[in-house]
């Protein structure tokens, strides 16, 4: 005679408590397999647990013909040689709720803060997205969004709230004026109108989508009445809804062409560097009147045209695209190697990477 089998099961409490050390980029995987798994892995539960106890990731992203995907890039040292390569992972999916296509919807531009990516669409919409837990909250404007449109995505650090800035540059308007908007998450409205004379963002490759560190986003921008391309660093602060000039490193060129921004892949600090191939400076500390700490890391000799991500600090690996456009990538750490990105479509671009660090951050349901 057989043995019955005594089936145990486990509470949702306990699931909640050993999913909550589960990486928020499995869980995503888990959450595909049935709509309880689904309904789990959104659990606003799961949420906070997960924030606390969760192994913490630094992956990469990258926007290919319209679409997110995540992209493993990963550098193996030999005794003689690297073993390296970076291959494409997964696609994340973002449907279009106006459509009855299963379709995915075009993605112009992503901006991405603490696991949230702020998706401009090419007809001109603006979501705000969770591409682990799937959670989308779609923004509407006062009246239109512009293609020419600066956005960013921040929160709140005295409360937590995210917020997302809207800038539209008025070029054409002497002196020049950026008008720009806040939106509150809490309230769902935007809440905040305002004009920044004086400064400008120009239009330079990916380096108008600024860098979200701790909450604020920082670009490279100009003067209007300064000398010709001399540039200085500007931030947003979600805390007070206002830029603010930040200090540069003292010995950094000024000149808008000859830097570019970028952040530390796992401690996600802001790093600026001299495309020349010179030197890299961290920001190893950032106080709350605008004053930073720069450290001086490394020195190079290689050009380098915009940089997307730093890796191991411990052995500085550099990660950045070959061409604008292009599926070819320079990996650069005790050597240069330059490797094609491992793609379905040999047709396909690499526009720009990103940092990401997944979680399971919930965006606000009062949106």
């Amino acid at each position: 005679m057989m043995k019955k089998r005594n089936t145990v099961y486990l509470s949702e409490d306990l699931i909640v408590e050993i999913l909550s050390r589960v990486s928020a980029v499995s869980l995503a995987r888990l959450r595909t397999t049935s709509k309880r798994w689904n309904a789990l892995v959104k659990d606003e539960r799961l949420a906070k647990k997960h924030s606390a106890y969760a192994p913490r990731q630094s992956l990469v992203i990258t926007l290919i013909d319209s679409r997110v995907y995540l992209m493993n890039v990963s550098i193996l040292y030999g005794i003689e040689k690297a073993d390296l390569s970076a291959k494409l992972t997964g696609q994340f999916s973002l449907k279009d709720p106006l459509s009855n296509s299963l379709e995915d919807i075009d993605i112009r531009n992503v901006f991405h803060c603490d696991g949230l990516l702020l998706c401009s669409t090419k007809d001109n919409r603006l979501v705000v997205w969770n591409p682990c837990s799937g959670e989308t909250r779609w923004i509407q404007p006062r009246s239109s969004y512009k293609v020419s449109d600066i956005y960013a995505l921040g929160y709140d650090n005295t409360s937590s709230c995210h917020k997302i800035l809207r800038m539209d540059r008025s070029e054409d308007r002497i002196p020049i004026q950026t008008e720009y908007q806040v939106y509150d998450f809490t309230s769902k409205s935007w809440l905040v109108d305002g004009v920044a004379g004086g400064l400008f963002i120009p239009s330079i490759g990916t380096r108008r989508r600024g860098l979200s560190v701790k909450g604020n986003t920082y670009w490279l921008a100009l003067t209007e009445d300064g000398p010709p391309f001399d540039m200085f660093l500007l931030s947003f602060d979600f805390s007070t809804d206002g830029f603010r000039r930040q200090s540069l490193p003292t010995d950094a060129p000024r000149t808008y062409y000859d830097v570019s921004l970028s952040v530390t892949r796992e401690e996600q600090q802001l790093c600026m560097f001299n495309i020349h191939g010179s030197e890299l400076w961290i920001a190893t500390k950032m106080e709350s009147t605008g004053a930073i700490s720069w450290s001086k890391s490394h020195r190079f000799h290689f050009r380098i045209d915009e940089m997307t991500v730093l890796a191991d600090q411990e052995k500085p690996v550099f990660v950045y695209r070959f061409k604008p456009k292009s599926n070819m990538l320079h990996i650069v750490g005790e050597h240069i190697y330059i490797i094609q990105v491992d793609q379905h479509s040999a047709d396909s671009k690499c526009p720009y990477l990103l940092t990401y660090v997944p979680s399971l951050v919930q965006i606000q349901q009062s949106i």
